[in-house]
């Protein structure tokens, strides 16, 4: 038995165990929790089934989970994992782990909201949360585009100037539970694309080695400005994954960054994930009323893509940032801040604006956009009076 290639109607979560099978993981190790629960379970059942010639680990939390891919991909193993949310944060000791011992880890990321209070739907807050461990970012648009990253995924951690772990990131239920058509990945094109795991350094006892062993003062500082080279190096790969994606599968996604309808564009809407289709919408249709309007869609939030976005940005009036999560004490989300660092030291006088929407699946309406647009456009015409601010807050029950 064989998993079918070709264009299908499929969940979302189906897409990505598929693509993760292309791949030919030799350890899977997880954790069900929801909105990410139907991607293991769909891997479980191809092992069960014989389809895939995985090892799958059945553990007792995410913590273990990934614990458990740490000393796989140790071993020289190609590992995976999904996770989300409260799991994801579990996690958290380890993912530093994973980065510090340079260990080309993929992981899908089904973005959701982290409690108190429970709430089970999407935004960004948890993987935001993990930006300072290590690990690469990437964050899709829709189904299509998880897939083949999940492919490129593998081709940028397990590079050996690279050799960190990557997080997709995908938007819960909004991705992971909507039935689309989607092209699936054939087997045999896979293997052409991604080549066998070849790991830099592995734990052999014919050639003892240390992976993660104590370090003084005297040496730690290095150990992280080696990580952040990496991370460095990894710009290169990610656009280099694309570029061959594109030649092999004939999709192409932008690499860090992608635009659409930046040309003469005043007025530049910046976002990640799922909201990115809307924003199109929303964008084509300003347009046809001759308002100039453009769209900058983050694929890459580490590396961070500063120089790529202060050349997108160069000709625009205003900025507004739309995102799913808030740096709390900031009083705004970490992409407004990590724009605005980009341009402070650059010769680009852009004001740029940051608009807190979607937190816990709360819809984004057209006609939200369109009043971020208007605040835009008074910007242009009066200046700044409101940097930041949450969109759409209910007063009646603040005021409650």
């Amino acid at each position: 038995m064989e998993l079918e290639g070709g264009i299908r109607v499929v969940e979302g979560s189906y897409a990505v165990a598929h693509a993760v099978a292309m791949c030919r993981p030799d350890v899977i190790s997880a954790y069900p929790i929801t909105p990410q629960t139907h991607i293991v379970e769909d891997l479980s059942q191809f092992v069960a089934d014989g389809v895939i010639d995985s090892k799958y680990i059945n553990v007792e939390s995410e913590f273990s989970a990934l614990s458990a891919l740490v000393g796989s991909s140790a071993a020289g193993a190609r590992t995976y994992s999904a996770t989300t949310s409260q799991g994801l944060e579990l996690m958290h000791e380890v993912l530093f782990n994973a980065a510090g011992m340079r260990l080309p880890i993929v992981m899908t990321i089904v973005n959701r909201s982290v409690s108190a209070p429970i709430n089970i739907w999407n935004d960004h807050q948890d993987s935001i949360a993990q930006r300072d461990t290590g690990w690469i970012q990437l964050y899709v648009e829709d189904a299509q585009e998880l897939v083949d990253t999940m492919v490129q995924a593998y081709l940028i951690a397990e590079d050996p100037l690279v050799s960190l772990p990557v997080m997709v990131c995908m938007d819960g239920f909004i991705l992971s539970h909507v039935f689309e058509p989607v092209n699936l990945l054939d087997q045999k094109a896979v293997d052409s694309f991604l080549p066998p795991f070849k790991p830099v350094a592995v734990l052999d006892p014919d050639d003892p080695k240390s992976f993660g062993m104590f370090v003084n003062p005297d040496y730690y500082t290095e150990f992280r400005y080696l990580v952040e080279e990496a991370i460095e190096r990894s710009r290169i790969k990610i656009r280099d994954a694309a570029h061959r994606f594109e030649s092999a599968f004939g999709r192409y996604y932008g690499d860090l960054i992608d635009t659409y309808q930046t040309d003469g564009a005043e007025i530049l809407l910046v976002a990640m994930g799922s909201l990115i289709g809307t924003l199109r919408d929303v964008v084509d249709d300003l347009r046809s009323k001759g308002v100039p309007v453009g769209l900058l869609k983050i694929r890459s939030f580490r590396p961070f893509p500063a120089e790529e976005i202060a050349k997108a940005v160069a000709g625009a009036k205003v900025i507004a940032v739309l995102e799913k999560d808030i740096s709390l004490g900031t009083g705004e989300g970490a992409l407004v801040t990590e724009i605005k660092a980009a341009l402070y030291n650059r010769d680009i006088r852009v004001p740029v604006l940051g608009f807190v929407i979607g937190l816990g699946g709360r819809d984004i309406p057209v006609g939200t956009i369109q009043r971020i647009v208007d605040k835009a456009e008074d910007v242009i015409k009066h200046g700044i009076t409101v940097e930041n601010e949450f969109v759409d807050l209910k007063r009646e029950i603040l005021n409650g």
